[in-house]
């Protein structure tokens, strides 16, 4: 039976991701700070912080593969991002090498290019980037460790640009960027059985209707295929909100309102 560590095992895409992600051979490993709830038998969970090297290492051990979802989800201070993200990204790569797991799948964001101009060419895989926050310095940084120790140490890691992982798409920027949880899964199961990807940048995004901003080319070559589309919850949407303008920042950056003079921070 393989066992597959997630860390952010309590949060919000850790939880979407815990059932469809189960399968009879594998084991779920589920790490955060605050407490896991409805284990299941094929469940266990570990309390702990992303920042803690030895706990990590511990809770690693024996781990076919580490899923790194454990951080600070929004922009916040340097400090902070200082010390959860971008630590602890570090922490994250560097216990999976001493406890010899051989991949690790970082959640980054679109916000490690969150400048990226729209409405031209979908946003390439590979972008240089252009980040919009702290937030998205962690994940700018985020995207070069993994890319240290892959290629210093030979493993494989896989950097996913996730856009709005949600339920359901909360506005209307979403039904462009909604990432749907069974969409997560999907993407996130290719990550874990891909052969040999070695260094890999991917969007997460479904297949929306009013989608292409980013491209999905290395999504699909690790073998993901979208299915859903936010598009069956524009009427609902459209009739609360109002389309932006032009100059408005969610129209005119990958970004949206991170993009913008005052974005959403904790």
């Amino acid at each position: 039976m393989s066992t597959i560590v997630i860390t952010g095992g309590a949060g919000r895409i850790g939880t979407m991701l815990r059932s469809r992600l189960a399968r009879p051979d594998r084991r779920l490993r589920l790490l955060d700070i605050a407490p896991v709830a409805d284990i299941t038998p094929a469940e266990e969970a570990i309390v702990a912080s992303v920042t803690d090297l030895a706990a990590m290492t511990s809770a690693f051990e024996g781990a076919e593969a580490v899923i790194h979802l454990g951080g600070i989800a929004t922009e916040s201070s340097w400090e902070r991002i200082y010390d959860v993200n971008i630590n602890g990204t570090y922490v994250a790569l560097e216990a999976a090498r001493r406890a010899g797991v051989s991949r690790v799948v970082l959640a980054s964001s679109n916000h490690a290019v969150g400048f990226a101009p729209l409405g031209g060419d979908p946003v390439p895989d590979y972008m240089y980037p252009r980040p919009d926050t702290f937030y998205g310095v962690s994940k700018a940084t985020m995207e070069a460790l993994g890319s240290l120790y892959s290629y210093r140490h030979g493993m494989d890691v896989i950097c996913l640009r996730i856009l709005s992982c949600f339920e359901r798409p909360q506005d209307v920027r979403m039904l462009s960027t909604w990432l749907s949880p069974d969409d997560a899964g999907r993407l996130f199961d290719a990550c874990l059985t891909v052969p040999s990807p070695g260094f890999r940048v991917a969007y997460g995004v479904s297949a929306n209707t009013r989608g292409g901003w980013v491209s999905l080319d290395e999504a699909r070559a690790l073998g993901y295929q979208p299915v859903d589309d936010a598009e069956r919850y524009a009427a609902e949407i459209l009739a609360k909100s109002p389309e932006p303008g032009p100059d408005d920042p969610t129209r005119r950056f990958l970004g949206g309102a991170y993009a913008g003079p005052n974005p959403p921070s904790v």
